[in-house]
């Protein structure tokens, strides 16, 4: 779990137990300040009065003087409900107010600290009515939006059955928000044939008193600039506005701030830390700050309290090359450090076991735990031969930001399936494929099946062989209950079909994968000259049949009838599970390759146990997802070009699906990794790439011939412990044990 720093609580007068200063005179001095922040942190603190721009470098302590600041003007006597504080997730704004509330000892019940949306739904509750809406009006999430843009769709009499339904409601946003116009200007034109779809839409909305997220932001926009005596009112409220992440901010949330602030207004945030473009976020809103509030006091927190000099003297070399930023400078207390380690595998298998073999060894020779680590990847597709490393090395690890490869829906069908091959009373599983693909055997026939187990006190798989060998006398009223009277006999006979098709896949499966006692292969059938040894067919090569047999492609196609690139990437996700088989199997290590063998080993990626616990978890991430996260030790993988930057970003931005990916965003987004770093920063860059169905030579990232040279070593990918290392290891484990 990733680290941070505590916040001290302040000296100051007595606190009374309903949480007000006993001392009518501020409680809260300089010399307060002083033992708790640095000189810009506590500028920024006590000057609360005018326009406020701080630049927050990473690890500067940026939630830190915000949470003083609040409460320096709280001493101050200025009210609580005077103040409002704006963030960006429901969880930074909890933690956000529980810190103010142990600095100051106050219960802060008329303090505002939301996210810009929960404070767009205050002000709506209040006033929506001035828009024509009624005050109890609903708040529509993605699933009821999907729904209503499909009736819009059908009252423009056009088929939904063909719609990109997520696509539209992109769309619809952008337009919206003002990202997007219908006329045909300019390149960020919509498409006009959807103009129709989208004033029915608004209209369905206005009909059924009900609001989208986007309504959030925009109709309070819309009531303050039509009825400037309600802007008054909640200027009047709101006298001092702060704005965290501020870097992060769309334009409709830059003017919602700028709208309400009568100019005591504070934002803080880091232009080197945008990287949310791609969801309506505007880096430039802090450019436009000092232009729209004219005398703004800028305080620049340089300062960073995370990492060693290596690492950030690392990410200034990188991010000084974005030309459209604030100038800083970030800099450490914390001391020289150790050169950034730079590795060179040749192939994404040999990357996974790099990471794995590094960081039993970093475990080894600096006793750090598991959850010390943090490994970094650009996207999700990189997990794969990641998570095969980390488990082939018993190193426990939680996917964050993103879904863990093996926990892909397509990726447990296929495993699901191999499981009850293994194991018919595995139950869980049973259920899960029993009609996955689709084969007949619906809610009703389960329900009648588990009814059966129940009455004969056995497992499910013995009451499907039961239900198929006995008559059908009595059996079709198994089905009342969930089919509202007994089923015909024809009806019968085409369930009885369909669960004796599914136990004969299993059961000619289970001889196929487990003959010979499932440690070898089988005999092929075909052509050979009688005592003539037919080649057996490797663990991967029966999976790979058995996907083909159940006939998973046209389940996924239909599932994804409206898009099929989502078919073909699931399909390969399937693709590489059986390629990584394949590794596995030709591993010399490995004395069994069999089924039972290899589902052993995949059990290994949910163990959960007090070892696990006491030790923590590696945690694999998407770097977006760990911005505002901390990690001793910190791996970047792929860190190649096409991958970051992403083969998307051009120098003036490029563009897929309606996602833009500027070349100096995916910069901030490689300095974002790099700041997570506390001691410790390793990447690496794979000479070669698997891609769909061929590997090709990879091309280092350009943003490494950023770094410094004389802050690099490249270390060599076969690394291991040496031997004064393990003699090390079994030292201690002697002296933990009383040896």
């Amino acid at each position: 779990m990733a680290r941070r720093r505590r916040t001290q609580k302040a000296p100051g007068n007595p606190v009374a137990n309903d949480g007000s200063n006993v001392s009518d005179s501020p409680g809260m001095t300089k010399r307060d300040l002083e033992n708790a922040l640095n000189g810009p942190q506590i500028e920024a603190v006590t000057n609360i009065d005018g326009p406020m721009l701080i630049i927050a470098g990473a690890g500067s302590g940026k939630t830190r003087v915000i949470t003083w600041r609040i409460a320096w003007m709280l001493d101050r006597g200025i009210p609580q409900s005077a103040i409002l504080a704006l963030t960006f997730t429901n969880k930074a704004a909890r933690e956000m107010e529980e810190r103010v509330k142990e600095l100051t000892g106050k219960k802060l019940q008329n303090l505002t600290v939301s996210t810009f949306h929960a404070f767009g739904v205050k002000i709506l509750r209040e006033e929506i009515a001035l828009l024509g809406y009624r005050s109890n009006f609903s708040i529509y999430d993605e699933s009821d939006r999907r729904e209503l843009i499909k009736e819009s769709l059908r009252e423009c009499r056009l088929s939904p059955d063909g719609a990109d339904l997520y696509a539209l409601g992109q769309l619809f946003s952008d337009v919206k928000e003002g990202r997007r116009r219908w006329d045909g200007a300019g390149k960020e034109a919509a498409n006009p044939e959807f103009e129709r779809v989208y004033e029915e839409y608004q209209k369905s909305l206005k009909i059924f008193n009900a609001l989208d997220f986007d309504d959030l932001l925009m109709l309070p926009l819309e009531l303050f600039e039509k009825f400037p005596e309600t802007l008054q009112k909640y200027r009047a409220r709101c006298r001092y506005i702060m704005v965290d992440e501020f870097q992060d901010t769309s334009l409709s949330q830059y003017r919602l701030a700028r709208l309400l602030s009568n100019g005591n207004i504070c934002v803080v945030g880091d232009d080197d830390q945008s990287i949310y473009s791609w969801r309506g976020a505007n880096f430039e809103n802090i450019l436009m700050f000092e232009r729209d509030f004219p005398g703004t006091r800028v305080i620049k927190l340089e300062q960073n309290y995370r990492s060693t000099t290596t690492i950030l003297e690392a990410a200034n070399g990188v991010i000084s090359n974005n030309t459209n930023r604030k100038e800083k400078t970030l800099w450490s207390g914390n001391g020289g450090g150790k050169p950034v380690e730079l590795c060179f595998p040749e192939h994404e298998s040999a990357e996974g076991d790099f990471i794995a073999g590094k960081i039993h060894e970093l475990c080894v020779r600096e006793r750090l735990t598991y959850d010390d680590f943090g490994i970094l990847i650009r996207t999700n597709a990189l997990t794969r031969s990641i998570e095969e490393a980390l488990l082939a090395q018993n190193i426990p690890y939680r996917v964050s930001g993103g879904q863990s490869f093996f926990q892909r829906k397509e990726i447990k069908d296929i495993i699901s399936l191999l499981r009850v091959i293994a194991n018919h009373d595995d139950e869980v599983n049973l259920l899960r494929v029993i009609n996955t693909p689709r084969r007949g055997i619906g809610r009703g026939t389960v329900a009648a099946l588990s009814a059966l187990a129940r009455k004969n006190h056995s497992g499910l798989w013995e009451a499907m062989q039961r239900f198929c060998d006995e008559g059908s006398v009595g059996q079709a009223a198994l089905f009342d209950a969930e089919e509202g009277g007994p089923v015909s006999a024809s009806a019968l006979s085409g369930i009885k079909a369909s669960v004796a098709a599914f136990t004969a896949l299993i059961g000619e499966e289970r001889t196929a994968f487990l003959r010979d006692g499932g440690t070898g292969g089988e005999e092929n059938s075909g052509a050979g000259s009688p005592g003539t040894a037919k080649r057996r067919r490797t663990l991967s090569e029966k999976v790979r049949a058995l996907v083909d047999r159940v006939d998973y492609w046209s389940y996924l196609v239909s599932e994804h009838s409206k898009n099929e690139k989502i078919a073909r990437w699931k399909f390969l996700n399937i693709e590489s599970l059986i390629r990584s088989i394949e590794t596995w199997e030709r591993d010399p290590d490995n004395p069994d390759t069999g089924l039972y063998a290899w589902l052993n080993r995949i059990s290994l990626i949910t163990r959960d146990d007090r070892e696990d616990e006491e030790k923590g978890k590696v945690n694999l991430m998407t770097i977006h997802a760990s911005k505002g996260l901390e990690f001793p030790v910190v791996f970047i993988a792929g860190a190649e070009d096409g991958i970051i930057p992403h083969s998307r970003a051009l120098d003036d931005g490029g563009e897929e699906d309606g996602a833009l990916l500027p070349l100096e965003e995916e910069r901030r987004l490689f300095y974002v990794a790099i700041t997570r770093a506390r001691e410790k920063l390793i990447i690496s860059s794979c000479r070669a790439r698997r891609r769909m169905q061929s590997t090709g030579e990879c091309t280092p990232s350009p943003f490494l011939e950023e770094i410094p040279p004389h802050l690099v070593e490249e270390t060599e990918a076969d690394r291991v412990l040496n031997e004064a290392d393990t003699d090390a290891v079994f030292a201690r484990l002697k002296s933990r044990f009383g040896m």
